[in-house]
């Protein structure tokens, strides 16, 4: 038994990872952050879609929740697939199907949930920019209870460190005193995304008028958040640091600021209605 007072480090709560068990069925906290990110979304867009004039209905709103389950679900799924370990999935494609086993990827399932925003759009005739700002509004809520879902389960901890607030994970084979990173990421991509976003969204007018810069915010605050955060993120083991000094998490979200940034320059040039300004 390790002796965290000895140690200078905080004690991890020691947090069932499985909250109750019906059925014989295990319901697991991690479960419960998708459903719930899912459900607290879809509640507080039908606010957002009114504060942002998005042409759309109730029910279209309440359809789109399905879309983004599966968007998440499969994007997260196969984009862990592609980036983390191709090779291993390639030698036994069944394995993919075996979500139980774990492996998501967040940059995966933005990339569904962005697929399914168009395709959604495109279907029911709605705006695609609009559409998308109300989406990134509440994006945030998923992220924060998907960082503290892996705090919990004591996984995608940090690197070792001595600062005072490190913690020692209990399925880390090291046992050594790491950053709390899911912690990080949960502060910075989830709550501090979520407050700058919605106070431009709800404290400004700007976000009515230039239809995409809230999607290009969005983007631009996930992919900084997250860049800075793998500085303190242990990289994934059987990737290590690409080139010895930016982790695949670093590489993945160079892209996400880049595009949040043409978002941002391609809203100044809309007008109140969403169409291009002459």
């Amino acid at each position: 038994m390790l002796d965290m007072s000895m140690m200078g480090v905080l004690a991890y709560p020691q947090i069932d990872p499985v909250l109750i068990t019906i059925f014989g069925v295990p319901v697991r906290w991690y479960s419960l952050a998708y459903l719930g990110g899912l459900l607290l979304g879809w509640w507080w867009a039908r606010r957002v879609a009114v504060r942002l004039a998005v042409p759309v209905t109730r029910l279209q709103i309440d359809d789109f929740l399905m879309w983004a389950t599966f968007g998440v679900i499969l994007g997260g799924r196969l984009g862990y697939v592609l980036f983390y370990k191709p090779m291993t999935y390639l030698s036994d494609p069944m394995a993919i199907l075996r979500l139980w086993d774990g492996g998501m990827s967040f940059h995966g399932g933005l990339l569904g949930v962005v697929l399914a925003v168009i395709l959604f759009c495109r279907k029911n005739r709605i705006s695609l920019f609009r559409f998308s700002d109300m989406i990134a509004t509440v994006a945030p809520i998923g992220l924060l209870l998907g960082r503290l879902a892996n705090f919990i389960n004591g996984e995608l901890w940090g690197r070792a460190t001595d600062l005072p607030w490190a913690m020692v994970f209990p399925y880390d084979p090291l046992q050594v005193a790491r950053h709390p990173s899911q912690l990080y990421e949960a502060a910075l991509e989830g709550l501090l995304l979520l407050l700058v976003l919605n106070f431009v969204v709800w404290r400004t007018s700007v976000a009515q008028r230039r239809p995409g810069l809230v999607s290009g915010l969005f983007f631009i605050g996930y992919g900084l958040s997250r860049y800075v955060v793998e500085f303190a993120r242990e990289p994934d083991a059987h990737l290590g640091l690409l080139a010895d000094f930016i982790s695949m998490g670093q590489v993945l979200s160079l892209p996400m600021i880049a595009f949040g940034l043409w978002l941002v320059w391609q809203s100044g040039r809309q007008d109140a209605s969403g169409s291009l300004a002459k």
